[in-house]
């Protein structure tokens, strides 16, 4: 997805009310495509959180780590990882510790959606954030699988993407909450950290 197509996107979607972009599928990167095609830019996510909070739960789904090291937003109502890593075993083909996947993930995003009143409710609105986009992206299936009919994924996640090339290249400089300067801090509060 290139920089300039999302800025004006995005330009797009600050110039009137809360409304999602709609983004055709040669636009997202395959690794970050969902069976619904539900994307929200960073700014989308916050607007959401801003101005329907009551009606939006929003979930970091990174591992705990990943929060207390990289930072996270405190608009989020919790942490619920979809994976975890195993330091005990490395993954050769991936080159990093083994992933284990959260069997309890959809149980663990329902607890919040009680917590924050929206029990029961199928077509709440859900958007699952990451680093980048991908493990949203499979996590929105999963909770579209079990019957959640209004799932989103932050496409380009709390750090974003890769530069390809130029002076940062290798960082995540290109996109994403942190790089679109929206609030975030390393402070994590109790109250919306995963606890084992």
């Amino acid at each position: 997805m290139r920089l300039t197509a999302l800025a004006t996107l995005l330009a797009a979607a600050l110039c009137g009310p809360v409304l999602a972009v709609t983004l055709t599928p040669d636009q997202v990167p395959e690794a970050k495509r969902t069976e619904t095609q539900h994307y929200l830019l960073p700014q989308e996510v916050h607007d959401f959180k801003l101005k329907e909070a009551a009606q939006t739960l929003l979930v970091d789904i990174r591992t705990p780590s990943e929060l207390q090291f990289v930072g996270y937003t405190q608009m989020i109502d919790g942490n619920v990882p979809y994976i975890s890593y195993d330091y005990s075993e490395w993954d050769n083909k991936i080159k990093e510790y083994k992933r284990d996947f959260n069997s309890g993930f959809v149980g663990q995003v329902e607890t919040l959606l009680a917590k924050v009143g929206l029990a029961g409710k199928k077509d709440a609105r859900i958007i699952l954030m990451c680093r980048s986009g991908d493990r949203s992206a499979r996590a929105a299936d999963l909770m579209a699988k079990s019957g959640y009919t209004n799932v989103w994924s932050a496409i380009e996640g709390f750090e974003g993407d890769k530069a390809k090339d130029g002076p940062t290249k290798g960082k995540r400089t290109v996109n994403g909450w942190k790089n679109a300067n929206l609030p975030w801090t390393y402070d994590l509060d109790k109250a919306k950290a995963f606890l084992y």
